[in-house]
């Protein structure tokens, strides 16, 4: 029976003391109070305190009650000092010993209570579970290596907004998410970057992140088996979840879809609170785009990222009434591309002569949102002898295209590549993976103007390139094998691919166009002595698009238009199609030119990496996007006008 009672007492203190500090604090106070009473009233009932006798806290002389004695007791228990000056009697000194030894008793066990609350807050901080207050902040959800991309772009944004958040949700360590930010990203400025540990699929865990009053939510795909499924269960938590913002707010959830077929479900479970980057189709029509125009993915990276010029929209009253091609000619420092009707349309490369009314925006190239502003110009100083006429255009050919590698995005890019070229084009696949044809089989894919033929090899055997004689192809584009887990192993191979390319371009003295994929963007650095045309970081460009749409919702849309095989598109033209070569001219001119043959010039590529006009810096790759307009520019062979027109 005694042994039961005993249990008890023990399950009943250690279930009270595992709820937390509260408890042992109450208990704490509870107990010292007991035994203060007790100890006071033994003083009062026994007598105990010396008469006529100096005790501190109590006057000289006369009856003491019990709230006397409680007071004496007190004072020991609380200062050990005043035992000193106690009088010498036996009794109560022993007493006076009992209370000072029990306030050191008391004074330890809080010490201890106290230093174990802090250090589990500090814990508990320390693995990121503590709720987020922020406001209009944006929410990351997973991690993978695009995370830092994403933050990099993201402290750009905001450089120029005050009291920028960006909190991350991941079943990772928050210290070792700190440290990786902090190596990997490095000075993050005004914008705070907040880690908090846990899974994106939990709804509890997603309360920690304050998603109801998110500006943004991004969902990153994890290195995982199935990334698709985690991207699409974290959409339904939040969007299903019982405690999200009341409709009809709505949501502002940019997500990543590997696989095209995950699609459909990926749209159900978001509705329209969600905007979809298809990752795979996204890389493939940017490199069946640009294995075709040399420098387009320099151009595309600009749109993208928020270093240079991007797309941005903005009202503007005193354009109200007047033409697109009006507005077209009216800023200086930002290229007007479009525009966005008050009902929500939006019109790329619209008709010169369409009106703009009240409620619109004008969509453009600037290098922040604050920067579109109307130059006042009334003379753009064109020079009208300077413009060519538009030349008649060469009947197409077929082309040649060899893809060396394969990843799950090749049949993609086949299918798009087929879009651009004439019939009778012909596509040659070297991979040493031997389900290649297999898989194009299975897609089931109309090949109207290619045909495709299958070569199985590895791509860095140099016997294997020698024999193919590349020299006879129009477009090369090495594709990251990507079913390869180790990224550095897959750019190493790729690398180890452009270098034998490199060296049969040199002895053959043969100019290749070659695209190349990669997915370290570091590693491009290191391709670059390939000399191949263009470098597709992919991840890096997927990271940028997650980054802008989250931004603005809108954006989608146009990017969507521009990356398609239908029109408008970005077209890299050569300049003597528009101006005389070797003559200066200002960009106002380029601009005109390209008007009359209902196209908007939107930069130029030069032939060579470094400037040639008055009044900027050196140039990324010879690509430059919404020059200043007023700049005279000396155009030459081999270089190009960028405009977004229909081919």
């Amino acid at each position: 029976m005694k042994n039961k009672i005993r249990n008890r007492i023990r399950y009943e203190f250690d279930h009270l003391m595992s709820k937390g500090p509260v408890p042992p604090f109450l208990l704490l106070i509870l107990s010292g109070l007991i035994f203060l009473l007790i100890l006071s009233a033994c003083l009062t009932i026994f007598n105990l305190i010396p008469k006529g006798s100096n005790v501190v806290g109590l006057p000289k002389g006369g009856d003491y009650n019990f709230f006397d004695a409680f007071w004496v007791v007190l004072l020991r228990t609380l200062d050990g000092g005043v035992l000193a000056e106690d009088p010498l009697d036996t009794s109560f000194l022993i007493f006076m010993l009992i209370s000072t030894l029990f306030g050191l008793l008391m004074t330890s066990v809080f010490i201890g209570v106290v230093s174990s609350t802090v250090m589990d807050k500090i814990m508990e901080l320390r693995k990121g579970r503590s709720m987020v207050l922020a406001k209009n902040h944006t929410v990351i959800l997973g991690w993978s290596f695009q995370v830092f991309q994403i933050i990099s772009e993201l402290v750009i944004a905001n450089e120029n907004q005050k009291g920028s958040t960006i909190v991350i949700l991941a079943e990772k360590d928050k210290v070792e998410m700190d440290d990786e930010i902090r190596a990997k990203v490095g000075d993050t400025k005004n914008t705070k970057v907040i880690t908090r540990t846990g899974n994106p699929i939990d709804l509890r865990d997603l309360e920690i992140v304050n998603l109801n009053q998110a500006k943004s939510i991004i969902v990153i795909a994890p290195d995982v088996t199935e990334p698709d499924s985690y991207v699409i269960k974290t959409i339904l938590a939040i969007t299903n979840n019982p405690n999200r913002k009341p409709l009809p707010e709505k949501y502002h959830i940019v997500a990543e879809i590997r696989h095209p077929r995950n699609v459909p479900i990926a749209e159900i479970a978001g509705r329209d609170e969600v905007q979809l980057v298809v990752f795979d189709y996204v890389i493939s029509r940017i490199i069946a785009q640009t294995c075709r125009q040399p420098g387009l993915s320099v151009v595309f990276s600009e749109l993208l990222d928020f270093k240079g010029d991007e797309i941005y929209f903005a009202f503007e009253p005193k354009l109200i009434g007047k033409t697109f091609v009006e507005a077209l000619f009216a800023y200086e420092n930002s290229m007007v591309i479009g525009l966005r009707k008050f009902d929500g349309t939006i019109l790329l490369k619209p008709p010169m002569n369409t009106r703009i009314e009240e409620g619109d925006k004008i969509i453009a190239i600037s290098e922040d949102d604050d920067t579109i502003l109307l130059s006042g110009l009334l003379d753009y100083k064109i020079d009208p002898g300077a413009i060519r006429e538009e030349p008649k255009l060469k009947e197409r050919t077929p082309e040649n295209t060899l893809i060396l590698g394969w990843n799950r995005r090749a049949p993609l890019i086949i299918n798009e590549l087929d879009k651009y070229v004439t019939p009778n084009s012909k596509l040659v696949v070297v991979t040493d993976l031997p389900y290649a044809e297999r898989t194009i089989l299975e897609m089931n894919y109309e090949l109207k103007n290619h045909e495709i033929s299958f070569i199985y090899g590895d791509t860095t055997d140099r016997r294997v390139l020698d024999n193919l004689v590349v020299e006879q192809f129009d477009h090369i584009i090495v594709l990251a094998q990507t079913e390869m887990l180790d990224v550095q192993s897959v750019d190493a191979r790729t690398l180890s691919t452009l270098l034998h390319l490199r060296d049969i371009a040199d002895r053959t003295m043969h100019r290749f166009s070659i695209v190349s994929e990669m997915l370290d963007d570091r590693n491009r650095e290191l391709a670059e002595i390939t000399h191949a045309d263009d470098f597709i970081v992919s991840v890096r460009l997927d990271s940028l698009l997650l980054s802008q749409i989250s931004e603005n919702r809108e954006l989608k849309t146009i990017f969507e238009i521009l990356f398609s095989a239908s029109n408008p598109s970005i077209f890299i033209k050569p300049a003597e199609f528009y101006v005389e070569l070797g003559r200066p001219v200002n960009f106002y001119t380029v601009l005109e030119s390209a008007r009359e043959r209902d196209e908007i010039a939107i930069g130029y590529k030069l032939r060579e990496s470094k400037p040639r006009y008055q009044g900027d810096s050196m140039l990324a790759y010879g690509v430059r996007v919404n020059p200043i307009k007023s700049n005279r520019i000396f155009f030459s062979e081999g270089d190009k006008i960028i405009v977004i027109g229909d081919e």
